[in-house]
Formats: C-alpha cells, sequence, structure tokens
C-alpha cells in the first residue's frame, strides 16, 4: 500500500523556496516521532542534488564513516569514502557543491558527542554557499541543544518549523469511504500522527476490525512504551502519573490521590514530561494562568488512548486478544475526544468567516464544579461564544435543555457587557432546524461535509 503525503502544504513550500534562494540556509524541522519529518524533507528534494543521512544512535565515529560514504559518492569521488575526512573537512568539499544536506535524527549525534554542536558551529561558520537541513525526534534536545539561546548555533538558522499533528480533517483523505463517525474513533486512536494513521488504514482495509489494531505484536500495542522508555529515566512512576491524566485525573491534586507519590515528586514529574512535550499544562480560556487552576493533559490521543487501554489492560490482551467492555469504555472515552474535534470545527468555521464573529481565544472554561467544554472569545469587541459539545444524539428538547444550562453558565464567567452567542455540537440532532430557528448555533456531523464542501468550492 502507498504511503500518502497528506497536507505539509505550506511546509513544504517553505523548503523549497530556502533550497532556491541565493544564501546559505541552516532549516530545522523537528517533531515528535512518527509525525512525518522524513517524509516531508524527502519529498522536499525529490529531483535535487541532495545528500541524505540518518544520524544512527552509534559511536561519533562511526556516523562519521557513513557521512564520508555518502559524500564520496555526492560528490563522485571514491577516495572521500578512504579518507580520514572529519566533519569539517566535509563540509568543506560540499560547500558550493550545490548538494542540499539533510542530517536527520541530528540529536543522535549530540547523544554521542555533545561537542557536535560547537563542530556544526564552526562549519556553518566557514561556510559560504550550503543548504543544510538539521531534524530532530527528541524535542527537548532540539530546543535545548539546538534552538537555545545558550546552543553554539543559536541565531544561525534561517529557517525552523515544528511540525504538529494533522488535523481531524486530514483523515478523510486516509479514509474517503469512512463516515466522520467512523473517522472520530480512528483519530481516537491515531490522533493526527500520520505514521499511525497510515497503521490502522492498513490493518482496516486488511480486514481487521479498529480493536484489532492494537493486540499484541502489532506495532500500535507498544509504540508509546518504546516512545517514552527511550525519553525517560524512571519510568514506572511516570507511567503511573500519565496513566493518571489519561484517566481523566487532570487536576495536580487528582493525580497526586491516583498515584499515591508525594507532591514534590509529582511537581517535579509534570515539570519534566511538559519539557518533552508529552504533557501540556491548561488554564481555563480567558483567565489568569495560576497553578490552582491548571489541568494536565497528555499531548496526543494515541498516548491518552495508550494509557487508558492498552496499558492497564496488556495482561488481557495477551492472553485473550481483546479489553472486556471496550466498546462501551471507548464510546465514554470519545467524548473527550470528540471535544477537540469539535474545537477544530469551530477553528475552521471562524477561517472561513462562518461564526457571528472572529474569536482570537478559544479553549476549555472551569471554575470549582462549573465547566464549559468550549469558549471562544474575542476580547478587543467583547464578543463571546459558548459551545456544549456532546458525543451522543440528541433530541430537541435534550438539546435545548443543554442550551439553557450554557446560558445559566454564561453569567459564572464574568462576561457583563459582552454579546454572548450559544451553540452546541453534537452526533446528531432531532429537530436540530426548530433549534436553529430559535437563538442557537447548532452543529451535527453532517455539518462536517458542508464545510468540507465549501473550503473545496
Amino acid at each position: 500500500m502507498s504511503e500518502l503525503f497528506v497536507n505539509r502544504v505550506e511546509e513544504l513550500e517553505a523548503l523549497r523556496k530556502a533550497y532556491a534562494s541565493n544564501r546559505k540556509e541552516l532549516i530545522i524541522v523537528y517533531g515528535r516521532r512518527r509525525i512525518g519529518k522524513t517524509t516531508l524533507v524527502k519529498k522536499s528534494v525529490k529531483g535535487l542534488k541532495h545528500v541524505y543521512f540518518f544520524a544512527e544512535e552509534t559511536l561519533e565515529e562511526e556516523n562519521l564513516q557513513a557521512f564520508r560514504s555518502l559524500v564520496a559518492r555526492a560528490l563522485g569521488n571514491p577516495v572521500i569514502a578512504k579518507a580520514e575526512l572529519s566533519w569539517e573537512e566535509l563540509f568543506e568539499l560540499l560547500d558550493g557543491s550545490g548538494a542540499i544536506v539533510i542530517i536527520d535524527e541530528f540529536p543522535n549525534l549530540i547523544k554521542s558527542n555533545r561537542a557536535v554542536v560547537s563542530k556544526f558551529q564552526k562549519i556553518w561558520d566557514g561556510v559560504k554557499d550550503l543548504k543544510l537541513v538539521l531534524t530532530g525526534s527528541s524535542i527537548s534536545v532540539m530546543e535545548s541543544h539546538v534552538l537555545n539561546y545558550k546552543s553554539p548555533l543559536y541565531g544561525r538558522r534561517t529557517l525552523s518549523m515544528k511540525l504538529n499533528p494533522l488535523s481531524f480533517f486530514h483523515l478523510k483523505e486516509f479514509f474517503p469511504e469512512k463516515g466522520w463517525e467512523e473517522l472520530v474513533r480512528i483519530y481516537g486512536i491515531t490522533d493526527g500522527i500520520p505514521a499511525y494513521i497510515e497503521e490502522v488504514r492498513f490493518r482496516l482495509r486488511a480486514g481487521e476490525r479498529l480493536e484489532e489494531v492494537f493486540q499484541p505484536n502489532k506495532p500500535l500495542f507498544d509504540e508509546a512504551e518504546f516512545l517514552l522508555r527511550s525519553e525517560l529515566r524512571e519510568p514506572a512512576r511516570y507511567f503511573a502519573i500519565l496513566k493518571a491524566i489519561a484517566f481523566g485525573k487532570t487536576r495536580f491534586g487528582e493525580i497526586v490521590g491516583f498515584t499515591g507519590l508525594p507532591n514534590s515528586t509529582v511537581s517535579q514529574y509534570l515539570s519534566n514530561l511538559q519539557k518533552l512535550h508529552i504533557v501540556e499544562e491548561r488554564h481555563p480560556v480567558g483567565e489568569p494562568e495560576r497553578r490552582r487552576n491548571a489541568r494536565y493533559y497528555l499531548s496526543d490521543l494515541y498516548f491518552t488512548f495508550w494509557f487508558r487501554f492498552i496499558y492497564p489492560n496488556r495482561s488481557q490482551l495477551f492472553d485473550f486478544g481483546y479489553i472486556e467492555n471496550f466498546e462501551e469504555e471507548y464510546n465514554r472515552y470519545l467524548g473527550f475526544v470528540f471535544e477537540k474535534v469539535a474545537e477544530q470545527f469551530l477553528r475552521k468555521l471562524n477561517r472561513v468567516g462562518k461564526l457571528p464573529f472572529r474569536f482570537t481565544k478559544i479553549g476549555r472554561w472551569w471554575h470549582k464544579n462549573e465547566e464549559i467544554d468550549l469558549l471562544a472569545l474575542n476580547e478587543r469587541e467583547k464578543k463571546a461564544l459558548l459551545v456544549e459539545v456532546k458525543w451522543k444524539e440528541l433530541k430537541r428538547r435534550e438539546a435545548k435543555g443543554i442550551l439553557k444550562d450554557l446560558e445559566r453558565k454564561a453569567e459564572l464567567v464574568g462576561l457583563d457587557g459582552w454579546e454572548k452567542s450559544y451553540g452546541i455540537v453534537a452526533k446528531n440532532i432531532k429537530g436540530e432546524d426548530e433549534i436553529r430557528g430559535e437563538r442557537w448555533l447548532v452543529w451535527e456531523l453532517r455539518d462536517f461535509s458542508r464545510l468540507m464542501q465549501e473550503e473545496n468550492g
């Protein structure tokens, strides 16, 4: 099955524009593993003279020898492969050759020798005509050793891009035959990580059911553990914290209570997980960022799914190949997933001007035991949109009750004098036309198709 190249249009255009510039270019491309960095950079140099080198987790000399061989081939000089040339000497040969040089997984060179960053600083300062691309999956290493102001390479990059997951709506390009409800189910496992989407795509087209794609001996069964153990020194405690968050224990005190770990330990580990971009700290939208109102979430849905379903059920999966009551529990989990989908939907509506106003902030709001799934604000115009998200089919009366309660919650947010709109996003709402005819905004899954059609002309 061929691998799809979805989205990344702006990134691809930016890379090719840099390659065509009349100056030397130091380009940094980074993002979590499986996000599609290698696919992007390889596609960007298709048809262009280039040297692509993947840095292995090995000794520096072994990587250097492998790089010599690639340079020898690119320059058509086999003597280079046999010569004891340093990084600096090899790049002197490449300078002005017209070859774009890509070093994939640059952090592996740093791990074997931290001084290599200083070597590359000297290389960069010495070359006159070179296009150099450095990529990395360890976000913390790239940010601290390459992009940070203390790095020898600081201030030298001419272009940097952090690749983020694809949006929910990009899944339609992988699964054009699937309806929106099934796409939400797939998104809950894969998030927008291209490699995971491709894996599920392959499994489903091979006739497997969705709950079979993460059985033992398949990539999604142990991918999270593999990735996290490569980043974490004390995985047991970290895993306990990540499991707590995946099960909805998002407040600091809830995480402490769930794990039984001391406050100081949880605080330090959460800080470390944030630096690794595995955990995000969020605050109620529109509110000051205080520690007491913080909540913690895993950075992507695959990690959330893994710690909620695979990690606590590994023995059952090994013994029986399935998780008891999976469908019921997964459907409950999809309520959380659908909130993320709904936010992306509203962002798309915002871009095309399909809302009462253009918002500049959006996110969840909470105070004590009261919550609003999505609150969108334009603080300059003093306009607010409050939205509830329901992963279920609603009757007209039930939907109206939710919307009226949303009006009650608006009084708690403190938006006196603001112009307020209210909406609901659900799977399906019976009698939704009648509700739309009143004072509320109503969206269903079928509105996703309408929006996509409008966007595509």
